[in-house]
């Protein structure tokens, strides 16, 4: 068996909880054995976006909650839940935060799968709706029961560094020294850090719709 590890610079992504589904088409398909828990991890979003920051972090929670807010006790089944993203793809993070999204539930947009006959179709399960604009704003609803719940991100209540955007600036245009990089990059990653395990308080709302 070949095993390749990706081997990430900061260490506390392997401590972020795993979030873990049922997965019908992959065990109609033989993916998996029937019964058997698909598992996501964080590491698996920044694969998906190629890096790692607040809206990628922000989003992986938003899921997580969700599904907890959703399912409680119960095992979250992929392919089973719908998303509204409230507010037009290119509003803020929506697009980025929408594929972390999409990733994780298996709701995708009009290019998701069309399914098998009438089961597992994923197309359509993940919409924008750009008439109901709110920031950083998602509601998710489990097709079987239509519970729905919405979670709100505020990554405004995260601190801000006084010396991020001249770091930033320079790392942009390539006049930052090789200390100036790893301080702008341990500044980045203590940001995600924060959201990840919600060092600042009221970073995310949950509420339930229906």
């Amino acid at each position: 068996m070949c095993e390749v590890q990706t081997r990430w610079k900061q260490v506390f992504y392997g401590d972020v909880e795993p979030i873990k589904l049922r997965e019908p088409l992959a065990e109609f398909l033989g993916a998996i054995n029937a019964g058997e828990e698909l598992a996501f991890t964080y590491t698996d979003a920044v694969k998906l976006a190629g890096h790692s920051c607040p809206a990628v972090s922000g989003a992986y929670k938003i899921t997580q909650k969700a599904l907890k807010a959703l399912y409680g006790n119960e095992i979250p089944v992929r392919g089973e839940i719908s998303v509204r993203v409230l507010g037009s793809v290119d509003n803020g993070a929506n697009g980025p935060i929408s594929q972390v999204i999409s990733l994780i539930t298996g709701a995708a947009p009009e290019t998701g799968f069309a399914g098998l006959g009438q089961e597992f179709v994923r197309k359509n399960k993940l919409v924008f709706d750009e008439e109901n604009e709110e920031p950083n704003a998602f509601t998710f609803t489990r097709d079987d029961t239509k519970k729905s719940v919405k979670v709100v991100y505020h990554p405004e209540l995260l601190p801000q560094d006084e010396d991020m955007s001249e770091l930033f600036t320079k790392c942009i245009v390539g006049t930052a020294s090789k200390k100036q990089k790893e301080e702008f990059q341990d500044k980045w990653q203590k940001r995600v850090k924060a959201v990840l395990f919600e060092e600042v308080e009221g970073l995310f709302s949950v509420e339930e719709i229906n």
